[in-house]
């Protein structure tokens, strides 16, 4: 295995609670001894929250929970969420590291979250990896007053997993793995779902072969691991041991094609039949507008409607079309179809989830005999227009009439990044 493993300088760095710590940044607070949140209130108990500081986390709270499942009694702050002054912080991080190297061995994997390939520089610098990282996490507070964690590895599996498994229980925040140190470091982990790339549908079928550590796995047999779970499961194979060829340098083969595009809204408040359509029709709107602009067609439509936690349950039911499509009505026509063939009357709904996945490029359409081609070059030049005012005048420059409605969060929403107030 050996001679097929990369032997890079890899760090793996990580801005602590970004959010709830840049709040405190701001506000001049220790991150370590502030009880503070990320969560707009005003939405309700119901809110969910978006972080929490590194202080609310060592007494064990998680950093995803509501409002209404926060202790009452830890005098907790609480601070409204501003998407434009995380990305501005974020901004400032990047800029720090591309003092000390170049854009080519820089991956920014998340707006709190990056790859960088050293091993060019230690040599310039005069540094270990290590001492490099020191220098720059201490730049990164220096300049921004935030903390960072960072994993150190061959490889950027190893980096992350140094990052994930051990760096955030370090006294420096900083873990070095080598591929020596896989058979004491790794394979010891459980639950699976504690590693990289391993979620809980993976974790679930694994256990059913009977692992339950990522030694486990690695001792497994690869040709069954390839049988049951295809080149994910040689892949997996691979990374049990260590064993990752991506390069920071080909960044643009390591970032996934989108193979779906969806959208989906936690809602202020319980809706009901027919108000729940207006919501439907601005998410169909989102999405395939998202189509358009990349030159896709679906095959596939899925609807997910989740009840209100009083209520409980939901559904989640997709179809397929004879033919891909990009057609807002006929996706609204096929959600329409799922709506009420699964809804219960009556019921309240609190979530919504629309998305198209088995996308292929857009080609000449071929019009089946059943359809109208005069309504659908319609709807076609129409949409094209409206894209186009949106993409020049802003999302909130043209909307449905029906957006003045109480029901319609459209205009909100518009105005936020990510889902939450910039």
């Amino acid at each position: 295995m050996e001679e097929y493993q990369l032997h890079r300088h890899i760090l793996c760095i990580d801005l602590k609670s970004f959010y709830a710590s840049v709040e405190c940044a701001i506000l001049g607070l220790d991150p370590f001894k502030t009880p503070l949140v990320v969560a707009d209130k005003s939405r309700g108990s119901g809110s969910i929250v978006l972080a929490v500081s590194p202080y609310l986390k060592k007494l064990g709270m998680p950093s995803r929970c509501r409002i209404h499942e926060l202790p009452t009694d830890l005098g907790i702050m609480f601070q409204k969420p501003r998407m434009e002054t995380y990305l501005e912080y974020s901004t400032k991080v990047i800029e720090v590291y591309l003092r000390f190297i170049s854009e080519e061995d820089l991956y920014v994997y998340s707006i709190d979250e990056a790859f960088l390939d050293v091993t060019e520089y230690l040599n310039y610098y005069h540094m270990t990896d290590l001492e490099l990282a020191k220098l720059i996490l201490n730049t990164v507070y220096e300049e921004t007053k935030l903390f960072a964690t960072c994993g150190i590895g061959p490889n950027m599996l190893m980096s992350k997993l140094a990052l994930d498994i051990e760096s955030k229980k370090a006294k420096d925040f900083i873990a070095k793995w080598t591929y020596e140190d896989v058979p004491t470091k790794l394979w010891p982990v459980e639950p699976l779902s504690e590693m990289w790339g391993i979620g809980s549908n993976m974790e679930r079928n694994l256990g059913r072969l009977g692992l339950k550590t990522i030694g486990d796995i690695a001792h497994y047999d690869i040709t069954t691991l390839k049988k049951n779970f295809g080149i994910l499961g040689e892949e997996l194979y691979y990374h049990t041991h260590g064993i990752d060829m991506s390069m920071i340098q080909h960044k643009h083969n390591i970032r996934a094609t989108h193979k779906s595009y969806g959208s989906g809204q936690t809602l202020f408040h319980d809706y009901y039949v027919p108000d729940i359509f207006q919501i439907l029709i601005e998410m169909i709107d989102d999405v395939t507008r998202r189509l358009r602009m990349s030159q896709k067609v679906a095959k596939t439509v899925s609807l997910g409607i989740g009840y209100s936690k009083e209520v409980g349950g939901g559904f989640g039911r997709q179809m397929s079309f004879d033919q891909p499509t990009s057609s807002t009505s006929e996706i609204y026509q096929a959600c329409m179809k799922l709506f009420n063939d699964n809804y219960e009357p009556g019921e309240p709904i609190r979530r919504i989830h629309v998305s198209v996945s088995n996308l292929m490029e857009q080609h000449i359409y071929q019009f089946s005999m059943f359809e109208d081609p005069e309504r659908l070059m319609r709807e076609l030049k129409f949409h094209a227009a409206v894209d186009e005012v949106k993409n020049r005048f802003g999302n909130n420059s043209i909307n449905r009439a029906s957006s003045e409605f109480e029901s319609s969060t459209i205009k909100a929403r518009n105005k936020m990044i990510g889902g939450h107030h910039a």
